[in-house]
């Protein structure tokens, strides 16, 4: 056989984060072809064997569920009915309410219904929009797949009703949401509308009730995305889709050449206090927010100079 001959022109330097790139796309790439088994295999080939065990953990959970949770009701809001209903106690249990025959609150299937509804929509967003580049996919995950959306799906369903806690504090945030979440007019859960900041237990049931799922399910990931969609809907869609304020700002500045002026922010007795300001056209656009939440102040803020910027481009025009 003639041998064959290689050329190099010099040595090539590739950077690690680029082959990582590589290594997800190409697993990704036989995942969508061909499946679970099929992205294990290659990723076995490549060093990264991972054991499942499919044998589920005994649980000693000795709870009349009926008890404690509307089972029933719930299983009709989820289109699911538990095989085994401690589940659903164990993922509406807060920290602060713990029995001697409720072992563990919520964390844990917390912990894995977060890490499978991000699978799943991602997934679903993947091969609905098979034309979408990778940047919009991404857009519509993270204004899909956040602990405001899922705070805002739990208060429209009700979940908030049903959660198991012993902590007057957290009634009274709950509460106060919920009375909240009714004045406000959102067509959609999805997306950066709110301007209120929910407790984090409002969007931990969601995750939690869909790692109940799964578990009880035998690891069924197409059934808990069935169960758990219905409370997401409508879902996000690259026409409804709207970027984080914070970003939209800075892409607007960058495209106009707006002078975007360094955040103020200051806190006292617990209150973020964050002011934004934009400089366009010799105009100053300038917002002051506060809350003890500064991440939220700062996106309503952000909201508000976008606002005043729009209004003042469209009365230009005309």
């Amino acid at each position: 056989m003639p041998s064959v001959k290689m050329y190099c022109r010099g040595k090539l330097k590739i950077k690690g984060k680029r082959v990582a790139d590589v290594v997800e796309a190409l697993t990704g790439a036989y995942l969508s072809s061909g499946g679970e088994v099929a992205a294990l295999s290659f990723m076995k080939w490549l060093g990264l064997e991972i054991d499942f065990a499919n044998a589920p953990l005994p649980r000693h959970f000795p709870v009349n569920a009926e008890k404690l949770v509307n089972v029933r009701y719930l299983e009709s809001l989820l289109h699911y009915k538990f095989h085994d209903p401690s589940l659903l106690v164990e993922a509406l249990t807060h920290g602060s309410y713990m029995l001697p025959e409720i072992p563990r609150c919520y964390q844990r299937l917390e912990f894995l219904g977060d890490a499978v509804l991000d699978y799943a929509v991602t997934a679903y967003l993947y091969f609905k929009y098979p034309g979408l580049t990778p940047g919009l996919i991404t857009d519509l995950r993270s204004a899909s797949v956040n602990n405001e959306c899922y705070a805002q799906s739990a208060v429209k369903a009700g979940l908030h009703k049903h959660i198991l806690h012993a902590s007057q504090e957290l009634q009274r945030q709950i509460s106060r949401t919920a009375e909240d979440f009714g004045l406000l007019d959102l067509v959609s859960t999805f997306g950066w509308e709110a301007e209120t900041t929910f407790p984090k237990v409002l969007g931990d049931v969601i995750e939690s009730l869909a790692g109940a799922i799964f578990v009880d399910s035998g690891f069924n990931k197409d059934v808990t995305f069935r169960s758990i969609r219905p409370l997401l809907e409508p879902l996000i869609t690259p026409q409804t889709i709207k970027l984080q304020p914070k970003r939209e700002l800075r892409e607007l500045c960058d495209q106009k050449g707006y002078i975007k002026k360094k955040d103020i922010v200051s806190r006292e007795n617990g209150v973020a206090y964050i002011t934004v300001e934009v400089e366009a056209d010799g105009v100053i656009h300038k917002d002051t927010r506060s809350g003890r939440d500064k991440k939220m102040a700062k996106k309503v803020a952000c909201k508000n100079v976008l606002k005043s910027l729009k209004e003042c481009a469209a009365n230009a025009q005309h």
